[in-house]
């Protein structure tokens, strides 16, 4: 009966601990959260605004998971220009963002190709210091981890991870 609890576990769910800045203000330095590992199975896909634990690319050198908020969906492009994040849609419709969550506007000008089937465009709330997809990478969903679910210290923001809903 443990083994088959600590399997249930162990594939269901995953601590993971806040090692940087890129989440500030959502989520800082030592805080830690549950991940679902199972959030992305079975036909679900990322959301605009969910957060996400992800492999990073080998180009970026961390043997470490990193933390991001999904911006940009496939077919889609992601344009960043005077503080904001407008998405492009495929149809060519722009849908700038109210990101009430993040610590400043971002202070670059970025501009994605369309993000490839499967791929997802990731930033940190902390846009001025989070090596983000704006450096040209995106996530595939094979690398995604899990989808964050439940912070569990401190114990004052203890309940559900911080994701965010877009309302389209």
């Amino acid at each position: 009966m443990a083994l088959i609890l600590f399997l249930g576990i162990h594939y269901t769910v995953q601590n993971t601990q806040v090692i940087s800045g890129s989440m500030e203000p959502t989520l800082a330095i030592g805080e830690r959260l549950f991940i679902s590992k199972l959030a992305y199975k079975f036909g679900h896909i990322p959301l605009r605004g969910d957060i996400i634990v992800f492999v990073p690319p080998a180009s970026l050198g961390s043997p470490l998971d990193y933390i991001k908020r999904v911006i940009g969906l496939p077919g889609e492009k992601v344009e960043i220009k005077d503080g904001t994040v407008t998405i492009i849609e495929p149809d060519g419709s722009r849908i700038p963002l109210v990101e009430p969550y993040i610590a400043e506007p971002p202070s670059y000008t970025y501009t994605s190709d369309v993000i490839p089937a499967n791929n997802y465009f990731v930033m940190g709330d902390n846009r001025n210091n989070s090596g983000d997809s704006h450096l040209g990478y995106t996530v595939p969903l094979k690398d995604i981890v899990g989808k964050g679910w439940w912070v569990t210290w401190p114990f004052s923001k203890f309940g559900a991870a911080p994701n965010y809903k877009f309302s389209q």
